[in-house]
């Protein structure tokens, strides 16, 4: 008769059904990981709850906002409790609640060419960009594709309903995403990315048309009679916005847990995924040049934009392009 396995004495109790997933093995290497989390709104602070509860070992937390009451509708810290306080130490905070054992970071700062080194000094094993302003998300993306650091973005969550249509593709193949397409043109236009030669940057987007706010609806806030704490925050205030699109829980979390299985499945050792960009380079192409290196030096053309994205498309979608 043969024997049955032994237990694995080595897999924490609250982790057994992860290790019915992918071992014991796959379990000790998610605890050795390190992941950092950049913006904590609705999609990443799913994203952290996903990794908690699988067990990451180490997590880095970048957000530089408190909560705001009009948070509450999707973000997973925030409640009537909780307004005013910083999402990032409020993730911190649930993590640990989660897995006592966890080394967790709170980074109440915003990533942008200036604070970046020091960020990316930490060395993370991943990062999942859930940042929802559009300059620092183009240096993001642009320095992980320059040093293939592994990397998921996801785009707009924002003005959506069905969370049924949110896919993952190569950022280079998604479709109906205005986002997607605004990164495209401008990773070519300030860093001479040629979004068409990076292979392996994982992007999660949705295909559903665009859902532009009821206009019968008038809020008496954001602009308005601002209720927010956030809104003398140079980098992330809602009076300065042309557009505020509504979201939901069901699709933003939607966003938040498809990153965090991508990268667990990544750190567990599943062949099937793989999140370092690759970049193809050609014959004739100029090499390139570390985003960075062309900030210090003055080389950068203008940032494009410095309006926030609420999680969101930043204009309506082009339907002659649908490679957006």
């Amino acid at each position: 008769m043969t024997s049955s396995p032994k237990p694995s004495a080595s897999v924490p109790k609250w982790c057994d059904r992860t290790a019915r997933l992918f071992g014991a093995e796959g379990v000790a290497r998610l605890a050795a990981a390190h992941v950092m989390v950049i913006g904590l709104g609705g999609v990443g602070s799913y994203t952290v709850e996903g990794l908690a509860r699988t067990g990451v070992g180490r997590l880095t937390l970048v957000d530089c906002d408190a909560v705001c009451i009009t948070n509450i509708n999707r973000q997973c810290h925030a409640l009537a409790s909780t307004i005013g306080r910083s999402k990032a130490e409020l993730m911190a905070e649930r993590v640990l609640a989660i897995n006592p054992s966890a080394h967790v970071e709170a980074v109440k700062d915003f990533y942008e060419a200036r604070t970046a080194p020091s960020f990316l000094a930490r060395r993370p094993d991943v990062i999942v960009d859930a940042i929802d302003n559009i300059t620092a998300k183009l240096h993001l993306l642009a320095t992980c594709i320059y040093r293939a650091m592994p990397v998921v973005t996801a785009l707009g969550a924002s003005a959506k309903v069905d969370p049924t249509r949110v896919r993952v593709a190569d950022l280079r193949k998604t479709h109906d995403d205005p986002l997607a397409k605004t990164i495209r043109k401008n990773l070519w236009r300030v860093y001479a990315i040629n979004l068409k030669r990076v292979s392996r940057l994982h992007a999660i987007y949705s295909d559903e048309e665009v859902i532009l706010p009821d206009p019968a609806y008038r809020s008496s806030l954001c602009g308005l009679e601002c209720a927010c704490p956030n809104q003398a925050n140079q980098h992330h205030t809602c009076a300065r916005r042309r557009l505020l699109y509504g979201s939901a829980v069901f699709v933003t979390s939607v966003f938040g847990m498809i990153a965090a299985g991508l990268v667990t499945r990544f750190l567990a050792g599943d062949s099937r995924v793989d999140l370092r960009p690759t970049f193809k380079v050609l014959d004739g192409d100029e090499p390139l040049r570390d985003p960075d290196e062309r900030w210090r030096d003055g080389t950068l053309v203008d940032p494009i934009d410095t309006e926030p994205l609420d999680e969101s498309a930043s204009a309506l979608p082009d339907k002659s392009d649908s490679s957006a």
